[in-house]
């Protein structure tokens, strides 16, 4: 698949309908997710067919994007129940087969079954780093006390590896 294509069909991906400040609820956009998502898969080969993590999942942009790069299967895991459900019927609308969601939060994820076997672990980018390869990411006005339609803010793309 390529960029542009990946891009479009992320484009397609309900996002949050009311965010919750508590849980600092932003969406990644379709072409940071798609940059994202094309990096670690056609530089690193660390999606196709591998079992992949999608930390603090949200609506599923990323593990959406994981699972048309053919990942082996990709767990969302996120603890907020609207957010999930928005995963849910974004997951039903593309057909996908390769995702799995669950209810948790981060703390109590290392408990979890799935834990220590993950390939791939993804996650939104952090905000605010200085390293590796840089993205802009256009954050919208989410919630009624920011004061501006869109402020533009530098994300970093870091990767991480025991090997």
């Amino acid at each position: 698949m390529k960029l542009k294509e990946l891009e479009s069909c992320l484009q397609q991906v309900d996002a949050f309908e009311e965010p919750k400040i508590l849980l600092e609820q932003y969406p990644t956009s379709p072409h940071i997710a798609a940059c994202m998502l094309y990096t670690i898969h056609n530089t690193f080969d660390d999606i196709e067919g591998k079992l992949v993590a999608d930390l603090g999942c949200g609506c599923g942009v990323l593990s959406i994007g994981a699972a048309m790069l053919d990942a082996g299967l990709c767990v969302g895991f996120d603890i907020d129940d609207d957010a999930l459900e928005i995963f849910k019927r974004n997951s039903e609308e593309f057909e996908l087969t390769n995702v799995d969601l669950i209810q948790c939060d981060m703390c109590s994820l290392r408990s979890h079954a799935y834990a220590k076997k993950f390939d791939t672990v993804i996650m939104n980018p952090p905000f605010g780093t200085k390293h590796n390869q840089e993205l802009r990411y256009d954050l919208p006005a989410s919630y009624k006390f920011h004061k501006k339609k869109s402020v533009d803010i530098k994300v970093d793309f870091l990767r991480f590896s025991t090997t």
